[in-house]
């Protein structure tokens, strides 16, 4: 199967939904993740989805970090979620999060988590009190415990969309490893298995058609970068774009404002926060 490039022009051909009214018709997000230790993941992520023109932004970490990351982002509602004796989020008062998934038009779980069974438990949580067709996005490791999580994969499966690297694919599909030269079929039975959309390595895949970016460069391999991608992401669908349509636009935007950094730091040596300011002049570009 052969893929689309994913260029300036296709993008002006399949112009995304228009942002319109208060911040609550823009689209309301809800970003749920954030260890003591990492809740820069969560900051990343929920800026990257206000960047990219969502109009509400919730984001849930461990409680002990809570404060701090309402105060580092002031345009966000912050939740503080149980968490271990090591600052590791436990998944088990998912409950607190309804009132915001009720009113969420898409959620993203997964960014700064690092604990498999409290990850497994917060998307166990989530996902009953998910409204119907509100899209999901499942990034790091709420990807890892995706295949053991059988009633979450039945629930989400057509609203799903998945972020993974080369590992996490080759979690996702029972492997042992997934080699770079066949990352394509990988990330395209993966979109059949879990009834998702995948964006991966600048390839979005939904099982049947296949896209792939012609910019970016190894500079995007580093800290924080996947959680600006799936941010921006999350953000787009919550303006109402379907989930094909964000990840191709989601793909294209962080790996050209890659390109963009280029210019004023070099191909390797900027952080993943440079990428955020980004994504608007991007966006701007492609939509005027």
């Amino acid at each position: 199967m052969s893929a689309t490039p994913i260029t300036p022009a296709l993008l002006r051909e399949w112009p995304l939904p228009e942002p319109r009214g208060s911040k609550y018709g823009r689209g309301q997000v809800l970003v749920a993740g954030g260890a003591r230790a990492t809740p820069g993941a969560v900051l990343l992520a929920g800026e990257a989805a206000l960047r990219v023109g969502a109009g509400r932004l919730t984001l849930a970490v461990a409680r002990s970090v809570a404060g701090s990351l309402a105060v580092a982002v002031p345009e966000a509602g912050v939740r503080g979620l149980a968490e271990d004796d090591a600052g590791d989020v436990r998944g088990s008062d998912a409950a607190a999060l309804a009132p915001d998934l009720e009113r969420a038009d898409a959620v993203l779980v997964g960014p700064g988590l690092g604990e498999p069974d409290g990850t497994g438990a917060l998307v166990r949580g989530l996902v009953p009190r998910l409204p119907d067709g509100v899209p999901v996005v499942l990034d790091a490791f709420a990807l890892g415990v995706l295949p053991g999580l059988d009633d979450a994969r039945t629930a989400l499966a057509g609203r799903l969309v998945l972020t993974p690297n080369l590992a996490e694919m080759a979690r996702l599909l029972d492997v042992a490893d997934v080699e770079e030269p066949d990352a394509t079929e990988a990330a395209q039975e993966v979109a059949r298995r879990y009834g998702a959309v995948v964006t991966s390595h600048g390839l979005v895949t939904d099982g049947s058609a296949t896209w792939q970016v012609t910019t970016g460069h190894t500079g995007l391999g580093t800290s924080g970068s996947g959680d600006v991608l799936a941010g921006a992401l999350t953000g787009l669908l919550a303006r109402g774009a379907d989930r094909t349509q964000a990840a191709v636009w989601a793909t294209h935007l962080h790996a050209s404002a890659g390109d963009s950094l280029t210019a004023s730091v070099g191909k390797v040596g900027f952080l993943a926060r440079e990428l955020v300011p980004e994504l608007p002049r991007l966006l701007h570009e492609l939509t005027v």
